[in-house]
């Protein structure tokens, strides 16, 4: 017996997939690994003037107190100390007002004077109380009710 020989075109086919089976059957998988690149988690410090003006070209916010947006200025030192002395000093008058208190922790009805404001507590029944609050140079007066 003789072998017949093969077409022409089914042998190329057959020695191409006989190839490539043999290319793919050597293939080898790795783990896949995670580079960070951002130089604060891990990454190459390279790049981090390129992160950085990356993220300023794109930054639409302006610095408060800049440009015509309103914002929070930065106060200066004596700024920031007359805010604390007046949040002292209204602390001060909470708790004169809260000074009209009885033993059993509640409010008594009456006013309290201090140098720029008159603290009136007025008793509404039922168990409410209002407590106005008045700028002696204003006139200017805001009120809260509270229940007893």
């Amino acid at each position: 017996m003789h072998p017949q020989p093969m077409a022409s075109g089914s042998g190329k086919a057959f020695v191409a997939t006989l190839i490539l089976a043999s290319v793919l059957g050597h293939a080898v998988a790795t783990e896949l690994v995670y580079v960070p690149v951002n130089p604060s988690f891990g990454g190459n410090p390279i790049n981090g003037s390129i992160l950085l003006n990356s993220a300023q070209a794109t930054n639409r916010h302006t610095a408060p107190g800049t440009g015509s947006s309103p914002g929070f200025t930065q106060q200066t030192p004596l700024q920031q100390f007359n805010d604390m002395l007046e949040r002292s000093i209204l602390n001060q008058i909470a708790s004169s007002a809260a000074s009209k208190v009885s033993a059993g922790g509640k409010l008594v009805p009456g006013t309290v004077e201090t140098a720029n404001f008159t603290i009136t507590i007025a008793d509404l029944g039922g168990g409410l109380l209002q407590v106005t609050t008045t700028d002696k140079a204003t006139g200017v007066s805001t009120s809260f009710q509270v229940g007893q």
